[in-house]
């Protein structure tokens, strides 16, 4: 499952790339601490006490030379960081350099923090090795029983609860690839415990094609065995000739089973105990529901259980998905058992069989990974049906620090996206293509065959995309206002792109062009304010970044605070023109710099005339 539970930090974007993208991506931020050493004035970092008010903030703006040096080593302290976190969670593929690697100063040293102090070196070794693999602690998910108890996190009226002794039995669905098999015995095991006996028909594996010499040899015995105490065809197994990735497996998975509900789910979670009879009773009660659990989370590194607050799932503009604080409506209830409302999925959810297809599957034109959850939920709720997370249903998953499906997972969830903006997202769709900076038109990027979807759209007579926000995800941020984007360039150095810089700055720079976003995102706006960096998903989350004079300074101030204290946030900007700030009249430009890599840094000045352009263009510029 892909979902975070904050904003995405600009720099740490390096993490969801992969290959040569991630080493310019380090480039990219090691050429930031060289300019960071070397630059001139900065802003100052906001102190850790309480609020000063906006009189405060602005005297720790013009402040640029107290500090200077001190505050270098916090920025570098926090790249150093920012990197660290990268090298952690980058997919490691050549097990030998793994084997022979020092763990001290290797990439996955980080599954050392918390644990294996008193592992001796070959224990070292071995366990570094499964962690690379897997991208969690394998060596240690072995040594751990298959049927540890976890802690019952149900919230405490869930406990005295009843059920229709009728519930429907359901298909228990696990896809994976190159699993951990002892995370996977776990899942397995786990379900036929944690699961009353006469509820549960059978269990589906799905293998998208694992290379896995464990598996291969230990996995079919235990299904022989297992089958041979609960009886034939229990545990069924549905072999990929080759990897087709997770959403197609899903549909595999959903394909092979008979059972009236069917749960898809990753194979690296722990289910709780009293899971299923509260989301099979939901079901029963309406079978267009599409219900998901509450989710906590397993440690990659110690296993250990980490409670989860009670969340929605819903998603940003890219269509990553997200948790979400639970509506208001729910809230006013004071009753943590009740079901929450949610705009989308993350990813494992339970659906009765035949309504899932009535309702269209999952999207199969989608490749791999990431995205279907968010269609899915986007389609049932403009389609008739309803989405929900049951506090009541509780089950562990493991985060892990790299997934095993693809090493460019972004490339397939941006196609992903711009499908579903196609389909099912009428005049929003421009959203998605502004939030992965891609053209509206001719955007180069090939979503498939959408004939299909839109025909399953008309024929289930759905709902537009305005009544899903106005009425189930009321929190996600519109841009509707947004009249261009994408990079910024200069005529006088057009290999260099406006740059948000250190994300801890408010410092824009001019850097090489990347592509990578969000770094290089602009959104000039009807009311002609300039956008630095990601489009902010919710109105729960912090604010978008504005470009703002301070004393002739360019700087990146959250809009609404800039707003609010009366700052110069308002730009004029024409194609091929100046970008001139309305109040006080003077433009952003580039000037020479002997300091500056590329020989020129932003200023803010007496207009001379410099030229911009951004690359899209949707309506007419405001004057």
């Amino acid at each position: 499952m892909l979902c975070t539970r904050r904003t995405k930090t600009l720099v740490s974007t390096c993490v969801i790339l992969s290959g040569m993208t991630n080493i310019v991506c380090l480039l990219y931020v090691g050429w930031i601490t060289n300019y960071v050493a070397n630059s001139g004035p900065k802003v100052a970092e906001s102190g850790g006490g309480g609020g000063g008010g906006g009189g405060e903030a602005e005297r720790k703006l013009e402040e640029d030379s107290k500090g200077e040096t001190l505050r270098i080593i916090e920025r570098l302290d926090r790249l150093e960081s920012v990197v660290n976190e990268h090298i952690k969670d980058a997919p490691q593929k050549d097990e030998d350099a793994a084997s022979s690697s020092d763990s001290a100063s290797d990439p996955a040293s980080s599954l050392f923090k918390h644990w294996g102090h008193d592992l001796g070196p070959e224990s070292r070794r071995v366990a570094l090795k499964k962690f690379r693999y897997y991208g969690y602690n394998g060596y240690l998910s072995d040594r751990i029983s298959l049927t540890r108890p976890i802690p019952d996190l149900r919230p405490d009226g869930c406990r005295n609860m009843s059920y229709s002794s009728d519930l429907p039995q359901l298909s228990v669905i696990f896809i994976f690839v190159n699993e951990a098999l002892s995370v996977l015995l776990r899942s397995v095991h786990t379900a036929i415990q944690r699961t009353p006996s006469h509820l549960l028909k059978e269990i589906i594996l799905v293998d998208d094609h694992s290379d896995s010499l464990e598996l291969k040899e230990h996995l079919q015995s235990f299904v022989d065995e297992t089958n041979a105490q609960h009886g034939p065809g229990f545990i069924k197994v549905v072999h990929h000739s080759k990897q087709e990735g997770l959403i197609r497996s899903r549909v595999s998975g959903w394909r092979a089973a008979s059972a009236p509900v069917v749960a898809l789910f990753d194979a690296h979670v722990e289910f709780n105990i009293g899971w299923a009879e509260p989301i099979l009773q939901r079901i029963k009660e309406d079978r267009t529901r599409v219900v998901s659990p509450s989710f906590d989370n397993i440690k990659y590194d110690t296993f250990e259980i980490e409670e989860y607050p009670l969340s929605a799932q819903g998603f940003d503009w890219e269509l990553w998905c997200r948790y979400l604080n639970p509506p208001k409506s729910w809230w006013t209830q004071r009753n943590h058992t009740a079901p929450i409302r949610s705009p989308a999925l993350i990813g494992c959810f339970v659906v009765d069989r035949k309504y899932f297809e009535e309702i269209g599957l999952l999207d199969e034109g989608m490749e791999i990974y990431g995205g279907e959850n968010v269609e899915l939920g986007i389609r049932v709720w403009q389609c008739g049906g309803s989405v929900e997370v049951l506090p009541c249903s509780r089950i562990a998953h493991i985060e892990r620090a790299h997934k095993p499906y693809t090493e460019n997972l972004t490339a397939h969830v941006r196609r992903n996206a711009l499908r579903v903006a196609e389909v099912w997202m009428d005049q929003y769709k421009s959203h998605v293509y502004m939030a992965w900076n891609v053209p509206l038109q001719n955007s180069g990027i090939d979503i498939g065959d959408i004939s299909e979807r839109k025909a399953l759209r008309s024929r289930l007579q759905c709902r537009p995309f305005s009544w899903f926000l106005s009425n189930i995800y009321p929190e996600l941020r519109s841009y509707s206002d947004t009249v261009a984007y994408g990079v910024l360039k200069n005529s006088l150095r057009d290999d260099l792109c406006l740059d948000q810089g250190p994300d801890t700055d408010n410092i824009p720079i001019m850097y090489l062009c990347h592509g990578m976003t969000p770094q290089q995102n602009v959104y000039y706006t009807s009311s002609q304010q300039l956008h630095l960096g990601v489009l902010s998903p919710t109105i729960d989350d912090d604010d978008n970044k504005c470009l703002v004079d301070v004393n002739s300074r360019p700087r990146l101030l959250e809009c609404s605070y800039a707003a609010n204290k009366h700052m110069k946030l308002t730009w004029t900007f024409a194609q091929g023109g100046s970008i001139q700030n309305t109040e006080s009249q003077r433009c952003l430009e580039l000037v020479e710099s002997r300091q500056s890599e590329f020989s020129f840094q932003l200023a803010i000045q007496d207009c001379t005339g410099q030229k911009w352009t951004i690359t899209n263009i949707l309506t007419v510029l405001p004057q």
